[in-house]
């Protein structure tokens, strides 16, 4: 279980206590327990999400992008990878639909208007996401994707159109597309 403290520097983190966050704890707790912390790059995760959960994880496990060791899949999924290299350990963690669905009928019916109804809603909510086993909140998958790479530092170049530096592996350079100039992404996307 997580101690207050945690709770509250997770909180102050993101900025407020909802139940997304809250699924991000209780993530954190389990990871936590399971792989240990993440000091450097030697526990990864990949989300499928970039909701508040992912916060959590990143302040409770030490995953971050700045490390390189919290990759972002833009699935739309509920859905953890935790990774530990130094013995190839791994687990998938996917959020089971059924633990608020009363609530969230209920929040559905509530007048838009009614902030505090929605506050008291929203605290069950978190209640319940604290209070519930964790078998019940997600299910422990095996991981379906490779253990991703260690980050590795590339030489910036310049973009020949907009004169930005830009990682070199994020330049294009197809004489088709680009007549021969390494362009960013956006500079590319705009040049059509």
């Amino acid at each position: 279980m997580l101690d207050q403290q945690q709770i509250d520097g997770t909180v102050a983190f993101h900025g407020h206590h909802c139940p997304g966050l809250t699924f991000g704890m209780r993530v954190g707790e389990w990871v936590l327990r399971e792989f240990g912390h993440a000091e450097d790059e030697e526990i990864a995760a990949v989300v499928e999400t970039d909701m508040c959960a992912v916060d959590a994880i990143q302040y409770l496990v030490g995953c971050t992008f700045g490390k390189g060791n919290l990759i972002f899949l833009d699935y739309g999924k509920n859905a953890y990878s935790f990774f530990r290299r130094n013995d190839g350990k791994s687990t998938r963690l996917v959020t089971r639909g059924g633990l608020l669905l009363d609530l969230r009928e209920r929040q559905e019916k509530l007048d838009p208007n009614d902030q505090i109804s929605r506050r008291q809603l929203q605290q069950e909510m978190i209640e319940r996401i604290l209070e519930a086993e964790f078998e019940k909140i997600f299910s422990i998958c095996p991981v379906q994707i490779p253990m991703p790479e260690t980050a590795r530092i590339h030489k910036s170049r310049p973009c020949d159109h907009c004169g930005e530096l830009v990682m070199e592996t994020r330049l294009l350079n197809d004489p088709k597309l680009t007549n021969g100039k390494n362009l960013c992404i956006p500079c590319r996307i705009n040049c059509q």
